[in-house]
């Protein structure tokens, strides 16, 4: 049998095959795992609510809204999900991040209790720089000299670094990155007010 010559059109329709069948099996894996990934991503995003909230029996998940905040950093979305026990509000978590760290964005979120008193944070993403910026997952939280600001209030307590006239001691060596923190802390504030007076949602 003569073997078929390998011209253009032959390796383009096998190229062609080739490139169908891949996008395909791409297509069908993506179908498979977008399920998993997705009750994966509400498991870690629920996982991290519980953490910063006072407890609750509704879904604050699906009771969220989210919130355009404008600062002198730029715009910036923010998502609150509120935290009901009996039907009243006892506090909310909200998620939001500023993009002006030393590495980039800081993801954080920020759990309120009902009179806007912060009660916990996670950071959530962050690129900062190991042993320095990076300190910030637990800095703010340590009491000691004026690092702390869990069961501070964003407006009774001016939560800004010191060398910016504020009451907060920034994270050592590490001046941007408490800045771009505590710019979050402020943002998620100002979401969560906007929320407490029913303000526009998207």
């Amino acid at each position: 049998m003569k073997k078929k010559d390998s011209t253009f059109w032959n390796m383009l329709w096998s190229l062609t095959l080739i490139t169908a069948v891949a996008g395909g099996l791409l297509g069908y894996t993506h179908r498979l795992t977008q399920e998993p990934i997705a009750r994966a991503a509400k498991a870690g995003r629920e996982k991290a609510i519980q953490q910063v909230i006072p407890k609750y029996d509704n879904s604050p998940i699906d009771e969220q809204c989210s919130y355009t905040v404008r600062n002198e950093y730029g715009e910036t979305t923010a998502i609150v999900y509120p935290a009901k026990k009996e039907g009243i509000l006892v506090g909310a978590a909200v998620e939001c991040s500023n993009s002006t760290g030393y590495g980039g964005e800081i993801r954080i979120i920020v759990g309120f209790e009902a009179d806007g008193t912060i009660r916990d944070y996670r950071v959530l993403k962050h690129q900062e720089t190991p042993g320095l910026g990076a300190k910030m997952d637990e800095w703010f939280r340590t009491e000691k000299n004026n690092q702390n600001i869990i069961g501070k209030s964003p407006i009774r307590n001016k939560l800004q670094v010191k060398q910016d006239s504020g009451d907060i001691d920034a994270i050592t060596a590490a001046t941007i990155t408490s800045r771009a923190f505590l710019a979050a802390i402020q943002t998620a504030y100002t979401a969560y007010a906007e929320s407490m007076k029913g303000g526009n949602h998207e």
